[in-house]
């Protein structure tokens, strides 16, 4: 790894840790943590009272009640349990621009920070030239060294398909898996992992990072252009028609690639880059209730 300046600056550390990961699903942890689980445990927190049964244990009855009463009541507790989030990054050569590239590892160093400023569990993988797990850390201590890693990634330069290498970094536990990618994959690799997904987490959400300039390019003339993925080139000459053709391909590819994420429950959002990070984080993340 490249040793740079760490990408998100001490105001935007603050700013993120006003906020949280949502989520309706049921926590895993066996650890404490911050979140509230549906199941009653031993937590400091008073939920209500239920009759005692044979097995209960007697340590929770309330004699005060019993005192009022003459029966037995015990008490019940919320059960704190960590909640434990995994984010995949697309490290592949189509993430490449170097803006894009910027824009996901803020938004993927953002979300960590946030799992950690609430004691929770987080892990992160990416898929690239190398894709080991760099990162699994509990706990608001690691913020600075998760920062650290996530700012030091080298340039996004991995051959091969993102979709077909990402299953084999994912750990089977999350609460929450975040995917980072721009989705620039053929559908059927899609297709293969993203139905796979379910298996590794109850909450998987697609985070979709996009630029002007694939959504509405501003080439014109002769241009020589190049797959960022496979480095192979074709001369074009960029006309209206031309313009016109990549603007239905590029649409047809995204209803097919939301199609998918549907079809499999997933949850995605697409965040352009040119919007900026504040837009992402305290407009579009906040309102889709992605982050509370």
């Amino acid at each position: 790894m490249k040793q740079t300046g760490l990408i998100l600056p001490d105001d935007w550390i603050s700013k993120i840790s006003r906020l949280s990961i949502a989520t309706s699903s049921k926590l895993r942890g066996q650890h404490k943590g911050s979140h509230r689980s549906q199941r009653f445990g031993a937590s400091l927190d008073f939920s209500d009272f239920r009759e005692y049964t044979l097995g209960d244990d007697v340590r929770q009855v309330d004699w005060n009640v019993f005192a009022r009463t003459e029966k037995y009541f015990i008490k019940r507790f919320l059960d704190e349990q960590e909640m434990r989030v995994h984010i995949l990054l697309d490290a592949t050569r189509s993430m490449g621009e170097e803006k894009k590239w910027l824009f996901a590892r803020q938004i993927a160093a953002a979300l960590g920070l946030m799992v950690l400023n609430r004691d929770d569990r987080l892990s992160f993988s990416y898929v690239g030239e190398n894709h080991a797990i760099p990162f699994r850390k509990k706990g608001a201590t690691y913020r600075k060294p998760f920062l650290q890693v996530v700012s030091n990634l080298e340039d996004a330069s991995g051959v091969g398909s993102f979709a077909q290498e990402g299953i084999k970094v994912l750990p089977k536990d999350s609460t929450v898996l975040f995917i980072v990618t721009d989705g620039l994959e053929p559908m059927a690799n899609w297709e293969q992992f993203l139905k796979r997904l379910p298996r590794f987490s109850g909450d998987v959400r697609c985070i979709q990072i996009v630029t002007e300039e694939e959504l509405k390019p501003s080439f014109s003339g002769d241009v020589r252009l190049i797959d960022s993925e496979t480095a192979s080139d074709v001369n074009v000459s960029v006309s209206n028609r031309v313009l016109t053709n990549y603007e239905k391909t590029r649409l047809e590819h995204e209803a097919q690639f939301d199609a998918l994420v549907n079809r499999f429950g997933i949850r995605k959002i697409q965040l352009i880059v040119e919007d900026g990070l504040q837009n992402a984080l305290f407009n579009k993340l906040l309102k889709s209730h992605w982050v509370q």
